[in-house]
């Protein structure tokens, strides 16, 4: 009976990394880089001046399928009888997220390879909720000298869910201008300090190191007022020492089309695709090393207008996910607002 239990916790756990489509790719299919943030205006970095920006990032997602899983009895110690357990199981896994992403950001006059040198902090606080449904049916086929089969039902529900802070991020950034184009080199550093529980999905911190570095360009044609902006990264991530799990190497690139109709207003089409390179590792790593994948498009609208003297920034987006693989799929929300707090150039 211990046993029998074992193996349905197991399964009730961790199916999603058995079925046919949706799985488990990264650790808890939480990756470190928030897909969708570099969209429009990718590759422009502001003039020297110290800025605030605030990301409001929202995810729900769902994955569902199906797994198998069988075990010879030699595996449970029983001598003199063959036979095989078989466990048939349909899964439903659901998250949803939101995350507010603070970061000030300070451009330096000081030029770096004829580009702006700029360092930024980004502090995370967010909401987390995960659950995973399971209806699971249990074969057991006895061979001689027992020659019978027994079948056992069973349903699992887990959840979880934490209100937390983030780890911080440290970052660094150079950019460049030329005409219409813009273009910029940006790292990305978590630093593992956030509060972590190795026994829940809804840890908002990674408890691991990872260093993330992207690349944006835009050209933006200041007399039709149209725009294209892409921004490719590679994501690298180091062992989380309480799980002992290390997620692959993960390749992001992002992009958006806009049209400026006016000098505040522009509206157009974003998105970005993800894939993960390398399969996840490490002892923590049960369910093997699957690889992620996903694709989102959705409008985006940008806004520009002042309280005061002060200019402010505001940009929308809601970009839907399809051609997805061993993620959750789902939709993202993302509202960012971003504005001087010294005067560019002082």
């Amino acid at each position: 009976m211990r046993r029998r239990a074992a193996i349905m916790a197991v399964l009730a756990l961790g199916l999603p990394g058995l079925g046919s489509g949706e799985g488990q790719a990264a650790e808890n299919t939480a990756g470190f880089y928030a897909l969708g943030t570099k969209t429009a205006m990718a590759g422009y970095v502001p003039p020297p001046g110290t800025y605030f920006i605030d990301v409001n990032y929202y995810y729900q997602g769902t994955a569902s399928g199906t797994a198998a899983l069988g075990v010879a009895l030699r595996d449970f110690g029983i001598k003199n009888v063959s036979g095989n357990l078989l466990v048939d199981a349909d899964f439903k896994a659901d998250g949803r997220a939101y995350y507010n992403l603070a970061s000030a950001l300070w451009v330096t006059p000081r030029k770096v390879l004829g580009g702006n040198l700029g360092f930024a902090l980004i502090l995370p606080v967010g909401t987390k909720d995960t659950g995973l449904d399971v209806d699971a049916l249990a074969t057991l086929t006895l061979g001689p000298p027992i020659n019978r089969t027994f079948q056992q039902g069973a349903q699992f529900s887990r959840t979880g869910g934490d209100t937390n802070i983030g780890d911080p991020i440290v970052s660094s950034v150079i950019g460049w201008h030329q005409g219409n184009w813009h273009w910029s080199f940006v790292t990305y550093i978590n630093v593992p300090l956030a509060p972590y529980d190795k026994n829940t999905s809804a840890n908002i911190g990674f408890n691991h190191w990872t260093l993330d570095t992207t690349a944006g360009v835009t050209w933006l044609d200041p007399k039709t007022g149209f725009e294209i902006s892409a921004a490719p990264g590679f994501t690298f991530n180091w062992e989380n020492p309480d799980t002992n799990y290390t997620t692959g190497t993960e390749f992001h690139v992002e992009f958006a089309v806009l049209e400026h109709f006016t000098k505040k207003f522009a509206v157009g089409i974003a998105g970005f695709h993800y894939v993960q390179l390398t399969g996840d590792s490490g002892s923590g790593a049960v369910l093997g090393d699957f690889k992620g994948r996903a694709t989102a498009l959705g409008p985006i609208v940008t806004y520009d207008f002042a309280i005061g003297k002060t200019p402010v920034k505001l940009q929308g987006m809601w970009l839907q996910e399809f051609g997805v693989e061993h993620r959750l799929e789902g939709d993202y929300g993302l509202l960012t607002v971003s504005l001087p707090l010294s005067r560019p150039g002082r």
